[in-house]
C-alpha cells in the first residue's frame, strides 16, 4: 500500500516519546508533527533527523483504512491501546 495523498494521519494521531529535531520534548498523540506539510507530507522524509519510529512505519490497511479519517479512527486506537 502506498501512502494516501493528504492524509498525514500518522504524522498526527501517534504520540514520539523520544525527542527528536525541532520537537525536543517529543510529539504528543493527536498533535501535528511540526514537520507535517501542507501537503500532508514530511519535511524530513529521506532526512536522517527524521525519528527512526517514523522511518519504520509502513502503510497498511489495518492502520490506514479507506479514509483518512478511518486512518486518524484506526491510529487513536492503536495509541491507545499501547499507551503505557
Amino acid at each position: 500500500m502506498d501512502c494516501r495523498p493528504q492524509c498525514g494521519a500518522c504524522c498526527i494521531a501517534p504520540g514520539i516519546l523520544q525527542p527528536f529535531f525541532g520537537m525536543p520534548q517529543g510529539k504528543p498523540a493527536g498533535v501535528p508533527c511540526l514537520h507535517l506539510l501542507d501537503n500532508a507530507q514530511c519535511n524530513l522524509y529521506g532526512d536522517p533527523r527524521r525519528p527512526a519510529v517514523c522511518d519504520r512505519f509502513k502503510p497498511e490497511p489495518a492502520v490506514c483504512g479507506q479514509s483518512r479519517s478511518e486512518a486518524l479512527t484506526l491510529l487513536n486506537a492503536l495509541e491507545l491501546e499501547t499507551a503505557g
